[in-house]
């Protein structure tokens, strides 16, 4: 392979990661980059020395390579910080994670009785189908603590109604559905999920400090990354990519590809193939759609604001969906001592009224707002700046999985080409998933065997110690087998024959044994088998009532077991779902 042939779109965490991967065995690949800076969707941008994180980047994961990673990168700028966040809803402030005593006490007597009858309503008649988020949540929650605590948030961040989300888009953001990931999850929890709700690490002036250093390592091992090149054509033939044509300040370049690693956008990836995929890979990639966000951020004269690093906005009548306190993340990302910087989040899709207002028209809403909700006021603002960022999080609507398997199964035809990252996949990943991906696209390229798709933001990919991968998939079927069900009828069978051979044996050998008086402990059976004596005819009587009794005795036992095993189960489920549900909001 030549140690230049290797191409990554996208300078994100994923296509960092896999570039970083690479440089560190010998590999120099050349990373194209459609804007002027390092980091996507996790980036920092600055404005008059203000650092504002687009998005609000807690660093945690399971993924020890990916924890090292992040070590090694910033060293003593990788600091500790205690995590405080908020619901704001209806004037009040809710604990998150969600504390039970605390939503009581704010939601008063009357209405808290109204969600625990909702929840046992739930319970002894839950709803017959689950196929959107609205009845999946409902159905384990109750109705009205879905509409208290999820549907005005998720509609702000989604732009559609509930019941247009697919459920296993809540599958996949409350984990517990599947048998292995709730037995792990509430075998862990009293080791790790505190710490990952109590407290977390963040680069000291924000997550783009992660991302320069990452660019600086890359570089100084002889990768090649080139900033402001948009991919716009990629020509393949037989299965094979041949080349890759972008754009560099004006300029078009082609260069012929070994392998090529992409974190760019399904749509825009599929639109670019030259010559052109299918019809209907062209309109399954037209029918992903994304949802976008705008950051405005505003410079408040005034020392401190609230403790919190970031607020969700529950209330229905403002269109601010969460507020960051960038002091609170960290102390750098402020200049000014007796200043505080805020970010107001708006969730919106490209071209809607939302994104196409001005920035003036933006700041105003955004200082109103924030006067609205009580917590500064407008004359208090003092400066403003707007950020928009395109194709945020990938829609799981109801056709988004089908149109996703007709693109994954036409893009592993390509023998050269992976799709990482967030955008890549269509998936909506947590940044360290995103590494994963890049990192272990970067060990295919090396001669290792990974499925890239079997890594997302619920189920670490676990490595053995000799470095062999091994899937959550592989470590399902494992858990899967240890909580099998018994078959009743089976167990029962077996137990009816063996003690019915055993009977009948132990009948013919007192027989052939013999003796003045044949089994005088074995004849008292027949106080219980009727007509039994110790003969062999007896013998066979004895077969038959044993297997009778060892049937039944067979299949009452298996019945209680699996009685038994369902109910663990369906414990381990729910106390996994609620483990989950009190870090629910962090995934967006």
């Amino acid at each position: 392979m030549d140690r230049n042939g290797v191409v990554i779109i996208g300078a994100g965490p994923a296509g960092l990661t896999a570039a970083h991967e690479l440089v560190l065995e010998g590999i120099r690949p050349t990373l194209l980059e459609k804007s002027g800076q390092a980091g996507g969707l996790a980036r920092t941008e600055v404005y008059k020395g203000y650092g504002f994180d687009m998005g609000g980047h807690r660093f945690f994961t399971k993924i020890e390579k990916i924890n090292q990673l992040w070590r090694e990168m910033l060293g003593q700028d990788f600091v500790k910080v205690r995590r405080i966040s908020r619901i704001y809803y209806r004037g009040r402030f809710f604990k998150y994670p969600l504390s039970i005593a605390n939503a009581l006490f704010n939601l008063g007597i009357i209405e808290s009785a109204m969600i625990l009858a909702s929840y046992l309503n739930t319970r002894i008649r839950p709803l017959a189908r689950e196929d959107n988020f609205e009845e999946w949540v409902s159905n384990r929650f109750g109705h009205r603590l879905y509409n208290t605590f999820f549907k005005t948030y998720t509609e702000k961040v989604w732009g559609i109604p509930c019941r247009e989300i697919r459920s296993d888009w809540a599958a996949q953001r409350i984990k517990g559905l599947s048998l292995m990931v709730a037995v792990v999850n509430a075998l862990i929890h009293n080791q790790k999920a505190k710490t990952l709700i109590e407290e977390f690490f963040y680069p000291v002036k924000g997550p783009g400090m992660m991302w320069d250093r990452f660019v600086k390592t890359i570089e100084n091992k002889g990768g090649v990354i080139r900033f402001h090149s948009e991919a716009t054509g990629i020509r393949h033939d037989n299965n094979h990519l041949k080349s890759i044509t972008y754009h560099n300040h004006g300029e078009e370049i082609e260069r012929p590809l070994d392998h090529l690693i992409s974190s760019m956008p399904l749509p825009r990836l599929i639109s670019i193939l030259q010559p052109a995929p299918p019809k209907e890979v062209m309109r399954a990639a037209q029918s992903l759609s994304f949802r976008s966000f705008i950051i405005v951020g505003l410079i408040i004269d005034k020392p401190a604001l609230f403790p919190d690093q970031w607020i969700y906005i529950h209330n229905p009548d403002v269109k601010v969906g969460r507020i960051q306190n960038f002091k609170n993340w960290s102390a750098a990302m402020v200049p000014e001592e007796g200043k505080t910087s805020v970010g107001m989040e708006y969730f919106c899709t490209e071209n809607d009224r939302l994104w196409t207002l001005s920035d003036s028209a933006l700041t105003d809403l955004a200082a109103r707002e924030l006067s609205e909700l009580g917590l500064a006021s407008e004359s208090h603002v003092v400066d403003a700046v707007v950020f928009r960022q395109p194709k945020a999080y990938p829609v799981y609507d109801y056709d988004y999985d089908l149109n996703l398997g007709i693109i994954k199964q036409y893009l592993t035809s390509f023998d050269n080409l992976q799709s990482i990252g967030r955008n890549g996949m269509h998936r909506y990943n947590n940044m360290d998933h995103s590494m994963e991906t890049g990192r272990l696209a970067a060990r295919n390229i090396l001669g290792e065997h990974h499925s890239l798709w079997e890594i997302n933001e619920e189920s670490s990919y676990l490595e053995q110690e000799d470095g062999t991968s091994v899937s959550s998939v592989l470590l399902g079927r494992i858990m899967n087998k240890a909580f099998a069900r018994m078959d009743k009828i089976a167990f029962a069978t077996a137990t009816g024959s063996v003690l019915g051979i055993l009977m009948f044996l132990a009948t013919l050998w007192l027989v052939i044994k013999g003796g003045n008086v044949v089994g005088p402990n074995l004849r008292l059976l027949g106080e219980y088998f009727k007509g039994y004596t110790v003969t062999v005819k007896g013998a066979f009587l004895a077969f038959g009532y044993s297997f009778l009794w060892g049937f039944l005795f067979g299949w009452l036992f298996a019945y209680i077991r699996n009685l038994i095993l369902a109910f663990s189960i369906y414990h381990l489920k729910k106390k996994a779902e609620a483990i989950t549900l009190r870090d629910f909001f962090d995934q967006y």
